[in-house]
């Protein structure tokens, strides 16, 4: 995944194209306190701010008419706490920046998703996660927090210290105030041996249970028009390390997953028809591969091929039900689907807004290849979804209200309550979270 771009004429565009946006001004502060200026000169001008990061949201979590902060310049590590086992990193500084500076210093995130090319607030604000049997999300692994609030003052927040932003803060969506720095918990970096393997999906349905409790970061990939799926299972190795060869992780990761794919939506997109041949194809490309490696690397991987996505965390027990009626409504109907199903899991955190907020969950991404129709296919899936008390990614598209919203999270009204205290003149407010909080 490649960053935002902005056009000549001053509109920003998101990465998947489904966001574009004229803000009246942009900001790059060098600073905070120049942030905290620039926050409090929009409430002078009466216009609304919003920060985004390098947009792979693909709501308008980060629209805004009003004054846009862009944290270029806030970039980078303020301090890693080796005793405390902690780093603080500036909240524009890319993910992939910071993993790499961690292993540098011999120090590794817990978990993490599948990218990392967005900024650590983004990432966090927005509830990013990867797969885990027992470690959560990003923001998960937040231990204290820096917010410039609506009056443009500047809090430091953690269990001790504001403990109640501090506890909603960390997937705050924007809507409590503008994130400047995160401090994140780190360990000693570690091997993680990674085992690819082509499956049946029934196999992979009927030993969900056993597959995910046998595994500390189990995913697959389900491809529809198909009954095959591709698994990944990371565990923590004693090592030695064994990377990918170069020439093969370029042939499987590059040029099957990111070239040839392209070529093959670019067919599918332009030949509907021959997408659940492509499917069969493309699900018998991919083989058993097994390495050992840092957590980044076997983590993450690179996402070329451009696409729009809509992501439900359900309850882990309702997963398996879940993919079962998501294969009969693809089968049963004329849609053809050229990119596969993406699930992955997360253990119960204690995050307000967190889609895993109060229950393990289970996370069903559809994706449909840019510039393709995926209204009708993102609608049935989603009805899918709400049957079970599904909870939309907020950076991912979705049709939710906050009244379909409080009915599945418990902890909803603590959110707004928080968020009428911090921000009373929708200072932070655009019309994304209009919808999903609230007015």
């Amino acid at each position: 995944m490649n960053s935002t771009t902005s056009t000549k004429n001053g509109t920003w565009r998101n990465w998947g194209g489904t966001v574009g946006i004229r803000p009246a001004r942009e900001v790059t502060p060098a600073s905070v306190e120049e942030l905290a200026a620039a926050v409090r000169k929009a409430a002078e001008d009466d216009l609304r701010v919003k920060a985004v990061g390098t947009g792979h949201s693909f709501t308008s979590i980060a629209a805004t008419d009003g004054v846009m902060i862009r944290p270029d310049l806030l970039t980078g590590i303020r301090a890693i706490d080796h005793e405390a086992m902690t780093v603080t990193v500036e909240a524009g500084t890319p993910l992939k920046r910071l993993n790499v500076a961690l292993a540098r210093e011999g120090l590794s995130l817990t978990n993490m998703g599948d990218i990392m090319e967005q900024t650590v607030s983004g990432a966090t604000s927005t509830g990013t996660h990867g797969t885990g049997r027992d470690s959560g999300s990003l923001a998960a692994q937040i231990k204290g927090l820096e917010l410039v609030t609506a009056d443009g003052s500047v809090l430091t927040c953690s269990p001790e210290e504001n403990p109640e932003i501090f506890t909603a803060a960390r997937i705050g969506l924007g809507a409590l105030g503008i994130v400047t720095a995160i401090t994140f918990a780190v360990e000693p970096i570690f091997l993680l041996t990674a085992r690819e393997e082509p499956m049946p999906l029934e196999r992979v349905l009927t030993e969900f249970d056993q597959l995910w409790a046998e595994n500390e970061h189990f995913e697959f990939y389900w491809f529809p028009h198909t009954g095959n799926t591709i698994t990944k299972r990371n565990n923590r190795s004693p090592g030695p390390e064994r990377p990918l060869g170069q020439l093969s992780g370029w042939f499987e990761d590059e040029f099957l997953s990111n070239g040839v794919f392209q070529v093959a939506n670019l067919v599918g997109r332009a030949v509907p028809a021959t997408i659940p041949s492509i499917a069969r194809i493309a699900s018998r490309a991919l083989s058993t591969r097994t390495y050992t490696d840092i957590p980044y690397k076997v983590f993450t991987s690179p996402r070329r091929v451009r696409f729009v996505e809509m992501e439900y965390a359900v309850p882990r027990a309702a997963l398996v039900d879940t993919l079962r009626e998501l294969k009969a409504m693809v089968d049963r109907s004329d849609l053809r689907v050229s990119f596969p199903v993406e699930v992955r899991t997360a253990p119960a955190d204690d995050i307000p807004l967190s889609t895993a907020s109060g229950r393990d969950s289970a996370y069903v991404a559809i994706h449909m290849f840019r510039g393709t129709p995926y209204q009708r296919y993102f609608t049935a899936a989603e009805r899918i979804f709400v049957a079970h008390e599904g909870r939309p990614h907020w950076g991912k598209l979705h049709t939710r209200d906050a009244d379909y919203l409080a009915e599945v999270y418990p902890r909803f009204g603590e959110f707004t309550a928080l968020r009428d205290r911090l921000d009373p003149h929708r200072r932070f407010q655009n019309d994304y979270l209009r919808r999903v909080l609230g007015a």
